[in-house]
């Protein structure tokens, strides 16, 4: 029970810290401290750091298999290189809000890419699913809107999807890895072939930090992103699933939308307007669609 209560609460934890990354991450970017692509190179490498440490203090120390080179490198390109890299880029153009928002599209895109890739059964309900979401996405992308901190919504807004996408594909190819391997492992590797790979677009954004502004309340924003929003926040994800499941762990990403939602409103003086409220329904029941028809051919597959 008491084990229960602390992935839950961990996956809380996860989705709190996620929720900040939004708004924290256009504190730093649109007020001009650094480019995105720098934030990036800060995130990745201080990650890695922190994983490799990790490593060096386990007694145990897990080989990868020459075989599982290419897949590794494909996660490392598709959950972090491409991932990252569109997801700070476009949330410095958009609204936190159509972030999260498009974020929250990622199990539907998962459910079309399984059924592609994996050749999974793509049933009608799932069809509405894909449906819906792509209706609220086309909301958001299309609508209008003159308040908060979006300078080119609908460029932001195609970059976050390609994110979602490149996010989706890395889920796919890394679930083997998780089972084969400790997640720290897999993390950790990920998180190395990663930082090589975005050093070439990161690095001149980099040296133009302007370091000189930053104060003590900038530093513990930074810190928010680096250790919070992406460390900590992989490291009690990680848990949460181990413990409670995937599919538990993935229905916390509503909070994640409301939390983003109250922190955006607040800091970043964003409107919850009726076109957000309108397809974030569109695309939370989309969501709820495909996740839903999961659970139940799941558990006939168990009766059968």
């Amino acid at each position: 029970m008491k084990q229960n209560t602390a992935a839950h609460l961990s996956l809380l934890g996860t989705n709190i810290l996620f929720a900040v990354n939004f708004t924290a991450i256009k504190q730093l970017v649109n007020t001009g401290l650094m480019e995105p692509f720098a934030l990036n190179l800060i995130r990745i490498t201080v990650t890695a750091s922190l994983l490799w440490i990790l490593f060096w203090l386990n007694r145990r120390k897990p080989r990868i298999d020459r075989k599982d080179y290419g897949r590794f490198f494909l996660c490392s390109l598709t959950g972090i290189a491409i991932n990252q890299l569109f997801f700070v880029k476009g949330l410095s153009l958009t609204y936190s809000i159509h972030a999260s928002l498009l974020m929250l599209t990622t199990p539907i895109l998962i459910t079309v890419i399984a059924a592609w890739i994996l050749k999974e059964r793509l049933t009608l309900f799932k069809l509405v699913g894909l449906l819906l979401g792509i209706t609220g996405a086309v909301v958001l992308i299309t609508a209008r809107q003159n308040s908060g901190t979006g300078n080119n919504v609908v460029v932001g807004d195609m970059l976050i999807i390609v994110n979602a996408i490149s996010y989706t594909i890395y889920f796919i190819l890394v679930k083997p890895l998780m089972k084969k391997y400790d997640p720290i492992t897999v993390l950790r590797v990920i998180f190395s072939v990663g930082f090589i790979l975005v050093v070439p677009f990161c690095w001149a954004e980099f040296v133009q930090i302007h370091w000189a502004m930053f104060g003590l309340r900038e530093y513990i924003i930074l810190a928010s992103v680096v250790l919070g929003g992406t460390f900590f926040a992989y490291l009690l994800n990680i848990y949460g699933i181990k413990v409670l499941g995937a599919s538990i762990a993935g229905a916390y990403i509503y909070s994640q939308v409301v939390f983003t939602a109250v922190i955006a409103m607040i800091f970043l003086k964003e409107d919850l307007s009726l076109y957000k409220i309108i397809a974030g329904l569109l695309i939370a029941s989309g969501v709820y669609l495909s996740n839903q028809t999961y659970s139940n051919d799941k558990q006939l597959s168990r009766t059968k």
